[in-house]
């Protein structure tokens, strides 16, 4: 139904990890905070939607912990697996719902949702996206977003890029949105005492333990350089935990074996906190380099390992900030760019705290929403990949999360009516720690025989 200033509306985020339920949750609040999803009403100020939680089952269920560090609070939350969801959908009523999943998670919601929702003249506002720099796999991933009514874009750049791969292979390119990343912010760069040097490390880039070993080495001869500064390593998980990212080689366990100076330490936490601190961010290609510029925080993207697709830094040429350890421990800070800044979507108010565009930058989704919501009647959900379309590709992806090609759950699916008992929990719980011991203890020793 549609949303009014006497009802609040209803929003669910279905989420994979960590990363994506925090970027799935502050989206859904900008997309409802401000002036009202309904066309030409003003909202009360004072009123927060209902935001229902749902994290999809599968070895980057964020843990406790995760959940915490994140500090994104909901009216509820749990773990059910694809078709449990789907079930959820069928019979409960909401305003908006966020797919915060990977390409092919987000593909089999649509074509499930699509079934489940057959015959129904009132269906949620469908909103996807990616939770940071989309450097790999465009086409793919955005092919399999595509049949959502909002295909949310983090800046022009990618909006652009985005409706070009759609308006190529014939497929309507309507649902792409601009918008920017939903948890930019915090108070804009002072000088710090002491200096802070913070490395944000990514789960998977790079991949090699010769690679990660090189940077942490750098890290620290950089601390041991410079005495008078603190030199932290951000980390994202601990060992046994996963985030979006596989990460096989943590960087905690090769610390283990060097003699750390004082002056160096390892650090969790909420991004935004650690940025608060921060005198420069050094990365490979973190989406943590765009909070930072947004602040206007000295930026480093690092090109000691090249600049390579598959590092993902070569998303960062003509920023301006690409440089080397050698030299950072010179004392270089970079100056970035200022119109491929702004074409990014990052500090582009006049202001570091992004006073400016970046407030309004969820406006036009909101009124897209606010228009589907106030309309009638909202069309079946239509993605791009049909088994028509891709007869030797859909099946695959679909039956993933146990789902047949016209998006119904296969025979024997799995699917709980109640919560989880105590010997189920524990089951899944050794069965998702058995997986995570097989990529960081025995994938990385298999590879290292296969290089023999």
């Amino acid at each position: 139904m549609p949303a009014s200033t006497t009802k609040l509306p209803r929003i669910a985020v279905l989420a994979d990890s960590d990363t994506r339920w925090k970027w799935g949750a502050l989206t859904a609040s900008r997309l409802t905070a401000g002036p009202s999803m309904e066309a030409g009403q003003q909202a009360d100020a004072q009123a927060a939607p209902v935001l229902d939680g749902f994290l999809l089952r599968g070895r980057a269920t964020p843990t406790v912990r995760q959940l915490g560090e994140v500090g994104v609070q909901a009216d509820s939350l749990r773990e059910v697996t694809g078709v449990e969801f789907l079930r959820e959908m069928a019979k409960e009523t909401y305003d908006v719902l966020v797919l915060a999943l990977v390409g092919g998670g987000v593909q089999a919601m649509l074509h499930g949702l699509a079934h489940a929702w057959q015959g129904r003249a009132r269906r949620p506002v469908v909103v996807t996206g990616y939770v940071g720099v989309v450097y790999e796999k465009l086409a793919d991933g955005l092919l399999l977003r595509h049949g959502a009514d909002l295909v949310l874009a983090n800046s022009r750049q990618d909006a652009e890029r985005f409706r070009a791969v759609y308006q190529g292979v014939g497929a309507d390119a309507s649902s792409v949105t601009e918008v920017a990343l939903p948890f930019l912010g915090g108070a804009p760069y002072e000088k710090k005492d002491p200096y802070t040097v913070v490395f944000a490390a990514q789960p998977s880039v790079p991949e090699s333990r010769k690679d990660r070993t090189y940077l942490l080495d750098r890290l620290v001869e950089h601390a041991r350089r410079h005495p008078e500064r603190q030199v932290l390593l951000k980390l994202r998980s601990k060992p046994g935990e996963h985030t979006t990212h596989i990460e096989e080689l943590p960087y905690q366990k090769l610390a283990q074996r060097q003699d750390l100076p004082a002056n160096f330490r390892l650090v969790y936490g909420n991004m935004g906190e650690v940025l608060d601190h921060t005198d420069l961010l050094v990365t490979m290609s973190s989406t943590a380099a765009l909070e930072s510029l947004h602040r206007r925080i000295p930026t480093v993207v690092l090109t000691d390992l090249g600049v390579r697709e598959g590092l993902g830094n070569h998303h960062f040429v003509g920023s301006g900030c690409l440089a080397s350890w050698d030299q950072l421990d010179a004392g270089h800070e970079p100056a970035p760019d200022p119109e491929w800044v702004a074409r990014q979507g990052v500090a582009a108010g006049d202001s570091a705290s992004g006073a400016g565009s970046y407030a309004t930058a969820f406006d036009e989704a909101r009124l897209r929403i606010g228009t589907l919501l106030a309309a009638d009647e909202l069309p079946p959900l239509r993605p791009y990949y049909t088994p028509v379309t891709a007869p030797g590709y859909l099946p695959g992806v679909l039956a993933r999360h146990h789902l047949a090609p016209d998006g119904s759950p296969l025979p024997g699916a799995p699917a709980a009516d109640k919560p989880a008992g105590p010997v189920r929990q524990i089951v899944r719980r050794a069965a998702r720690g058995a997986y995570r011991h097989g990529v960081q203890r025995v994938a990385p020793v298999i590879r290292r025989m296969g290089e023999l």
